[in-house]
């Protein structure tokens, strides 16, 4: 199974996996059902999760039902015991950048959100826009969610600058990213546009960095203020366990 999953996930492009993923999600979570683990975003059990990776396959990482890898479950857990995301009385203006499915409907039918979606290619977002020329006021969000997108584009100082100017003053961002936290340092390479050379350099074949420590400094340095939680630290090892959440994985919960 690992071996179709990966060749699936380097082989079609993502608006067609985002597609077909529709179709086949309920046949793989019906033949899938038990009840070692449990995704928490709908509360749903499997006997198993399934693998994911472009390179190399995570085991249990994947969701039957919502798709929601352990990064969407992370965030998740934080927006509904941290935050007043999901309970507040005053209606929150949100954009989420390349949407993931995990959230979308349910985020759509939040009564306290007014709730926008943007990307350039998803088949699935509501407005067609480049990150790095936002088509959105100054200051008009009170919400901005942008996960695994900033690796993907070439000017990334560019692209948080934008996420910067929407969000309204005092109004909170989650910017998600793959990250080797065993470097001080982000690498980049222009020159290296090969999709079998940054597959096998940044992790996967339409990345163009491998971020590192310092991205929190990065967001800090287009005016961000960066809380770097590491959640995992607040959640007990069965549940880490039960949820599938990798552990020690760090949010990057920004303020403006």
């Amino acid at each position: 199974m690992k071996t179709v999953f990966k060749s699936i996930l380097n082989t079609l492009p993502r608006p067609w996996l985002i597609k077909v993923s529709y179709l086949v999600r309920p046949i793989i979570a019906f033949a899938l059902k038990g009840n070692t683990y449990t995704d928490p975003i709908d509360g749903k059990s499997f006997r198993k999760f399934l693998p994911y990776g472009y390179g190399k396959q995570r085991e249990n990482a994947l969701s039957p039902s919502t798709l929601s890898l352990e990064r969407h479950r992370l965030m998740w857990l934080f927006l509904k015991d941290e935050t007043d995301f999901f309970t507040s009385t005053k209606k929150l203006k949100t954009l989420h950048i390349a949407p993931e499915q995990c959230f979308l409907d349910i985020f759509k039918k939040q009564q306290n959100l007014e709730y926008i979606t943007s990307d350039l290619e998803s088949p699935i977002a509501d407005v067609k826009a480049d990150i790095c020329d936002l088509p959105f006021k100054e200051s008009e969000f009170d919400v901005v969610f942008c996960n695994h997108v900033l690796e993907h584009i070439p000017d990334d100082k560019k692209a948080m600058q934008e996420l910067y100017r929407v969000l309204k003053p005092g109004g909170l961002g989650i910017f998600q990213i793959p990250q080797d936290l065993s470097r001080a340092t982000t690498f980049e390479d222009n020159t290296i546009t090969d999709k079998k050379e940054r597959a096998k350099i940044f992790g996967q074949y339409d990345h163009v960095r491998v971020y590192g420590k310092d991205y929190f400094d990065k967001l800090r340095a287009v005016g961000f203020k960066v809380d770097e939680v590491d959640y995992t630290k607040k959640i007990a090892p069965e549940k880490r366990e039960r949820f599938c959440l990798m552990k020690h994985e760090i949010l990057p919960v920004c303020y403006k």
